[in-house]
């Protein structure tokens, strides 16, 4: 039985990490996965995390529909798609530790990279079938990766609705796939479908106020809050926080 409690205060967190993930495209669920398993456990937080990230993710896509580009988005899901199932089927099993260090460790080196090194040049359309792969594995694993995907749509040139639009897309082919293998392996029941539902209200609305916040600030501010983000995200894995 969960308390309602419970979905009030999963609620309360959930509209505030889809306005972060509204603005910086990732985050949410980097940061929503702990609260989860401190409400609902684990084996029940990563199935309802993927569930919310669907509905984020989704109406990410369709706010900034009309500056998402599809042959980026196609490249990455092709190397996505089959590691996100591979990932899902190893969850129970995976050293997740580590992964998570090492996670850690490359996004501070990337905003350390960023800021000292040589101006980066603009990843070519191979690059993202390889960053689908990892992101794919990775998401299944650890519930959302988005900070691992950020420096590369970055380094493309995306910004503001085209970045947040196109990450936002990815991850949500990302996110289905994975509901499709946990509901294969017997990690979606009802109170999991509940929770998702229960949870749509709330994540909608910080969609919603995150995408206005978008479009009122400038592509360097952008810019600066996702290497923000990126650092944030880093200290947390690394920490073993996330």
């Amino acid at each position: 039985m969960i308390a309602v409690s419970d979905v009030l205060w999963a609620s309360v967190a959930a509209f505030f990490l889809a306005v972060l993930s509204a603005v910086a495209g990732f985050g949410g669920g980097v940061l929503l996965l702990p609260v989860f398993a401190g409400l609902f456990g684990l084996r029940v937080a990563v199935p309802v995390l993927t569930l919310t990230q669907i509905v984020s993710n989704g109406s990410r896509v369709w706010f900034n529909r009309s500056a998402l580009q599809w042959g980026l988005i196609g490249r990455f899901c092709c190397g996505a798609v089959p590691s996100a199932v591979v990932g899902a089927l190893l969850l129970a099993r995976a050293p997740l530790a580590g992964l998570t260090r090492v996670l850690g460790v490359f996004l501070l080196l990337v905003v350390l990279w960023r800021r000292l090194g040589p101006a980066p040049r603009r990843h070519g359309d191979a690059t993202f079938f390889l960053v689908g792969a990892g992101s794919g594995l990775g998401s299944a694993l650890l519930g959302s990766v988005g900070p691992l995907t950020a420096p590369f749509f970055l380094g493309r040139g995306l910004r503001r609705a085209a970045y947040v639009g196109t990450e936002a897309a990815c991850a949500l082919a990302m996110h289905l796939t994975k509901t499709a293998a946990y509901g294969a392996g017997a990690l979606i029941d009802a109170r999991v479908v509940w929770l998702g539902v229960a949870l749509t209200p709330a994540t909608l609305a910080g969609t919603w106020c995150g995408r206005w916040l978008v479009e009122r600030i400038s592509d360097r501010v952008f810019v600066v809050l996702v290497e923000v983000g990126l650092i944030v995200a880093g200290v947390l894995f690394l920490t073993g926080v996330a």
